[in-house]
């Protein structure tokens, strides 16, 4: 089992400031969510509340909170007098949060399109520019940033909170999954004008348009898992 050390205090020093109008909680979280999705903090880690408050400047009770938070997603497990263990890969518990997604997306993809206003439209439209670009700059990080982004759009433009909070724990286990497998040199090539697609389908306010789109999105994904397995390697 591998342990947080000081060693990683230089990747997280580019990060980018705290965002305008975001509580100390929000932002621990995010930042947390961003290093477990992207593998700074790595899967089977044990990681330290204090070390974790010192690296990104944040008290230990918003880390506290954060990190109760991303249990509750699957990211990391509390282990009592032991600390915290971010939790391995799993392909399985990818297979059973994306039938769920498919279903939570689907709905809250429709609603946002019937639902949203002509200034959250307008956010949409700024996220898709926004993606198209991190899309042809290959940024896979940026991508994962506005997908967060996106996802926050939805749970807003919806209107539909039980939605929206279920949908919002299964998320960032799949980008954590897609992250881990992906291959920087295609795996954005693909995957990039089928999410584009989704938010211009949303953005564009036809309900079953982004239903559909949404479901194109949840079967790439699938698909991406599958040829994860080792007997589609062996096949190969």
């Amino acid at each position: 089992m591998q342990h947080l050390t000081d060693t990683n205090e230089a990747a997280s020093a580019a990060e980018p400031a705290p965002r305008v109008g975001t509580t100390l909680n929000q932002e621990a979280y995010r930042r947390l969510e961003e290093m477990i999705v992207t593998l700074d903090l790595a899967p089977g880690s044990l990681v330290s509340e204090s070390i974790l408050s010192r690296q990104l400047g944040i008290g230990t009770t918003p880390i506290r909170e954060a990190l109760q938070r991303l249990a509750r997603e699957y990211l990391v497990e509390i282990i009592p007098r032991r600390g915290v263990v971010v939790t391995t890969i799993d392909v399985r518990r990818q297979f059973e949060v994306l039938e769920t997604r498919r279903e939570l997306d689907r709905l809250l993809s429709a609603a946002a399109a019937k639902r949203s206003s002509v200034s959250e439209r307008t956010s949409f439209t700024d996220n898709l520019v926004l993606t198209q670009k991190a899309v042809a700059n290959n940024d896979v990080r940026e991508f994962l940033r506005l997908d967060a982004e996106l996802n926050q759009l939805l749970s807003k433009a919806a209107r539909n909170s039980t939605a929206a909070a279920l949908a919002s724990m299964l998320h960032t286990v799949s980008r954590r999954f897609w992250f881990y497998h992906h291959d920087e040199h295609t795996t954005l090539a693909e995957i990039g004008p089928i999410h584009c697609h989704l938010v211009e389908s949303i953005a564009s306010g036809d309900p079953a348009l982004a239903g559909a789109a949404s479901n194109q999105l949840i079967d790439y994904l699938v698909e991406f898992a599958q040829a994860t397995l080792p007997h589609r390697h062996s096949l190969g």
